[in-house]
């Protein structure tokens, strides 16, 4: 479509040369390098518990949920909206879910699309207020918020306990082990460790074949190769830790898996993802190149609802309950993700990867800080100053970079 071109195009490349350019490679390695060092920081502090297999294969599993929203806060944020509501959605959905087990006899892999649906459908329901009737963002998901949590209230009036053991394993479990042992590594795990170092490589060379192709700038052969080198590496040493691990690798690291790959692709290969990086850049010049706005925020409010099923799903099954009370402050752990991981306040700018990153940081922190018995309150605190200390950083560097 001949809509696609001049000014879209534009914003489109004004947004690919920002990402290359040293503003956001600076803060995109400054915040991997930030998770190495609180790694590093806290298996010193902890005296190496940090780090033990097990831990590490928990850490996945308690945060997973963070994962799951950031990507969908991420596209949100991009856009220059916000989501409040994915907390109390998350109740909600965990106890329809439950309900339709428990008392509607589903079978728990329906009772799982039951709950993506119903996200979704949530999800369409602020979205059609944002998009088509104009309310902002921020008001339609603080009443989505209120709503939400009061259905959860009524629905889930009491804990619902005795989920499927099948149910109660997607955030539990591992994967079986059906290649034996390397030794006294699961063999498994090793295998899909050198498929993912095997998937990045193949992805980050397509694309930036691609930007070559189309004449977008790239980075520089050696910042390249040692980007991939990192990134091997570090999925190299989770493997070898994971392993080592009592069940090998975690069911729900899969699942997390899946999606980052899947949303990475999305946010970087397709026209839709390039929508809605230009909808962020400049709402009104994406207008002017004939792009559907109020499609595109419509869109991304179904995603980020059907995603906040399966995060409902993730923190029920990991609790083997639901109640009224789940999801208290997930969107702010979301949000506080993907702030620290590198999105821009103002949108336009984030990647996936970045709020996965701001994901593991606040994890690490919180698993780090609790084996060290540090009052609840004071993580609260520490979390906090981390994140106005990240957002303060990409304002800084913006300002450097003549961006702000």
């Amino acid at each position: 479509m001949s809509t696609e071109t001049t000014p879209l195009t534009g914003a489109v490349e004004g947004e690919a040369t920002r990402g290359s350019a040293l503003g956001s490679s600076v803060r995109q390695y400054g915040i991997f390098g930030a998770l190495v060092v609180l790694l590093l920081l806290f298996q010193v502090l902890t005296h190496g518990k940090l780090l033990l297999a097990n831990n590490v294969a928990s850490l996945f599993q308690q945060n997973a949920y963070v994962m799951i929203l950031a990507i969908g806060m991420l596209m949100v944020i991009v856009a220059g909206h916000i989501d409040l509501s994915v907390g109390s959605m998350v109740a909600f959905i965990g106890g329809v879910v439950a309900i339709s087990m428990r008392d509607m006899h589903l079978p728990w892999l329906l009772a799982v699309l039951v709950g993506i649906l119903v996200g979704a459908l949530a999800g369409a329901w602020q979205g059609f207020w944002i998009a088509y009737v104009g309310i902002p963002a921020f008001i339609v998901t603080l009443a989505g918020m209120l709503l939400f949590r009061g259905l959860a209230i009524v629905l889930v009036g009491e804990t619902i306990a005795g989920l499927p053991n099948g149910y109660v394993r997607i955030s539990n479990g591992s994967l079986p082990n059906v290649l034996g042992f390397a030794g006294n590594l699961d063999a498994l795990t090793l295998l899909l460790g050198l498929v993912g170092i095997a998937a990045v490589v193949f992805t980050q060379l397509r694309s930036r074949l691609a930007k070559r192709k189309h004449g977008l700038h790239v980075e520089s052969l050696l910042a390249f190769v040692s980007k991939n080198a990192l990134v091997a590496v570090a999925i190299g040493a989770l493997t070898f830790v994971l392993s080592l691990s009592s069940g090998g690798t975690p069911i729900v690291l899969v699942i997390v898996g899946v999606l980052v790959i899947a949303y990475s692709f999305v946010m970087g290969n397709t026209v839709f993802g390039r929508r809605i990086y230009a909808i962020g850049g400049n709402r009104p010049a994406a207008i002017l190149s004939g792009v559907n706005t109020k499609a595109i925020d419509f869109s991304i409010f179904v995603n980020i609802g059907a995603l906040t099923g399966v995060a409902a799903i993730v923190t029920s099954s990991r609790a083997g309950a639901a109640v009224a009370a789940a999801g208290s402050n997930y969107e702010l752990d979301a949000i506080a993700a993907c702030f620290i991981g590198g999105a821009a306040v103002t949108g336009g700018i984030g990647r996936i990867s970045g709020a996965i990153v701001g994901a593991l940081i606040m994890g690490v922190l919180n698993m780090g800080l609790s084996i060290m018995a540090v009052n609840p309150a004071w993580q609260m605190a520490i979390k906090g100053l981390v994140l106005l200390a990240a957002v303060a950083f990409d304002l800084v560097n913006k300002r450097r970079a003549g961006t702000l």
